[in-house]
């Protein structure tokens, strides 16, 4: 083993087992602990420090530190911590833990320094992960975990073959840019982007994440799909398909956010537009599109985590989720609505909030490079942004009909990580520096501004004329007790007819074996074994041309082959050489 620093997933990972053992105010003390100790010492941990293991005679790199990967350690931490705190009054250990081990894996993921690592991680925090939505304990939650697990587990596999392809054809597994489209590369990619969300091996994203708990979501709105914009920011800068794709993220988001009864649902489609922009500014893969993907995926996770925080918030003091349920909750949540307000704004790309500051970059990187159509659906999709997560959330869940539903803000630990986060969106779209000073390629003022005079009057613009959009087809916005059918309605429902035919397939098959070894050899080896004279002779005669009524005058004269009419030696002799035939060609055709 080779160390100078140890990779700061280990913080997280012994946190875990500490807090196995602790209880009441010291245990939420230790998870408070935990993520600020993980920020200081990602702050702190130099550009040279390593950490290697020697397994199977491979060189595993647990610790690969550069700009790229602090900057997405800086923020884990905080939402790590954010995210804790909105939690801090839950009982028991199944989802302080499974957090903790998931914070830890994303950070694992982030700092590797090859893929055996990062993808030992990878793994790590999909089995972490799904605790936060089996904790929920309904059977809504507990068929969604399943299916999450079983979508990971197949992008795991896929990563996986890519990786032991990419080794096979002599290429160093170190985390690096992957230049060549090859099989091994695409197959890797495709490990990413299921991860990523990216549709349609989306739908696992809409379909797990509202069934988790009310402080779960909040976790899980942070890590897997930022991990994955990390991976392709790390791996496959400036791959073309990757714009295309990150575009159709954009707007597949938004129309199945704008068809949305459930307000979770909304915001777990809202979290797959929010990557779009990302994954859009990785393909562009200049520097600028690569800061912008990374300062965005930084200002969403805490935008973003304070939405959920909301929709938790409503759900923990309410029990609903739909729409169809809400209203008139202004009156008496009035912090969680200012709360959520000033998410809605960031998500939206309003000026003096972090996305602003953020998702310019992307829209600003697709111009310098002449992407005009790219350009303008971008700006498309940012308006279509506010329509769905900037109006429609909060004004169903807070503003719309009120339908008697009477509930105070929430605990006063969920109210102050809220603020917390609320108090980040503002800061960061006030003064970015801090953010745009960590990011992966030096920034130069000259190069890009947030603020200009046009890039403020183009936002207000879109965002008045969505705003005017929502209000005016509101009697169409309005939702009904309806289900939008995704992606997963195909292995939710395929699977029971594949299930169907493979299981027919295999009891026909097992009938007809169980015929042929069972039945029909054992009776015909049984009746070879008591008169195998007769029975040779009976086959000698048919090949020699006897007609039947010669072989059936012989059968009828055949005597019983006892010992005293024929040695004992042959009958034992032909049953012994007949199993050996019969052993010989089972044993090669199966």
């Amino acid at each position: 083993m080779t160390s100078s620093w140890i990779p700061p997933a280990f913080i997280f990972l012994f946190g875990a087992l500490v807090a196995l053992v602790l209880k009441g105010r010291v245990k939420q003390a230790w998870l408070l602990f935990v993520p600020v100790a993980g920020f200081a010492y990602v702050h702190y941990l130099p550009t040279e420090a390593s950490f290697s293991l020697s397994v199977l005679q491979y060189h595993v790199d647990l610790l690969q530190v550069d700009r790229l990967s602090k900057v997405f350690g800086y923020i884990f931490c905080i939402a790590a911590f954010g995210s804790f705190l909105f939690a801090l009054h839950v009982k028991g250990n199944v989802e302080h833990i499974s957090a903790l081990i998931y914070v830890g894996s994303a950070l694992g993921v982030v700092f590797s320094g090859d893929f055996i690592s990062l993808y030992f991680f990878w793994e790590f925090m999909a089995v972490a992960s799904v605790m936060l939505i089996w904790a929920r304990r309904t059977k809504k939650a507990l068929d969604a975990g399943y299916r999450y697990v079983l979508v990971h587990i197949f992008g795991g596999l896929i990563l996986l073959a890519g990786l032991l392809l990419l080794y096979y054809d002599g290429n160093p597994l170190t985390v690096q840019a992957l230049k060549g489209k090859t099989l091994a590369t695409w197959l890797i990619l495709l490990g990413f982007m299921l991860n990523a969300a990216v549709p349609p091996l989306s739908a696992w994203l809409s379909d797990a994440y509202p069934e988790s708990t009310a402080t779960g979501g909040v976790f899980l709105s942070a890590f897997t799909t930022k991990t994955a914009v990390y991976t392709l920011i790390r791996v496959f800068p400036g791959w073309e398909v990757l714009i295309w794709l990150g575009t159709l993220m954009t707007l597949y988001g938004i129309i199945y956010a704008i068809m949305e009864n459930d307000s979770r649902r909304i915001l777990a489609y809202s979290i797959i537009n929010q990557v779009g922009f990302m994954v859009a500014g990785v393909g562009i893969g200049t520097e600028m599109s690569l800061n912008g993907a990374s300062a965005h995926a930084f200002a969403h996770i805490i935008y973003k985590g304070l939405l959920w925080m909301s929709a938790g918030s409503v759900l923990y003091m309410t029990g609903k989720t739909k729409c169809t349920e809400l209203g008139g909750l202004y009156k008496t949540m009035p912090l969680t609505l200012i709360c959520c307000c000033i998410a809605a704004a960031s998500i939206s790309s309003f000026p003096l909030t972090s996305g602003f500051t953020t998702k310019t970059m992307i829209i600003h990187g697709a111009l310098d490079q002449h992407l005009v159509i790219i350009y303008f659906l971008l700006e498309v999709a940012s308006a279509g942004v506010f329509l769905h997560a900037g109006i429609k959330f909060p004004y169903f869940v807070f503003f719309a009909k009120d339908k008697g539903v009477r509930a105070a803000d929430p605990r006063p630990n969920m109210q102050w990580a809220m603020v917390f986060f609320a108090f980040i969106c503002i800061f960061l779209g006030v003064y970015p520096k801090p953010l745009y000073h960590i990011l992966p390629y030096p920034l130069v003022a000259e190069e890009f501004h947030a603020y200009t005079f046009m890039s403020v009057i183009r936002m207000l613009q879109l965002l008045l004329f969505s705003g005017l959009a929502f209000f005016a087809f509101l009697g169409l916005l309005k939702r009904t007790e309806t289900i939008s059918l995704d992606t997963d309605w195909f292995y939710r429902k395929g699977t029971k007819l594949i299930l169907f035919v493979v299981t027919g397939i295999a009891s026909l098959v097992g009938r007809g074996l169980e015929y042929v070894f069972v039945k029909t050899i054992p009776l015909r080896l049984s009746a070879f074994c008591e008169r195998p004279v007769t029975t040779f002779m009976t086959m000698y005669y048919r090949f020699s041309g006897k007609d039947a009524g010669a072989i059936d005058e012989f059968q009828s004269r055949a005597l019983p082959e006892k010992v005293s009419t024929v040695p004992i030696g042959i009958p034992v002799f032909m049953a012994l050489l007949f199993l050996a035939a019969f052993a010989y060609i089972f044993s090669n055709i199966f």
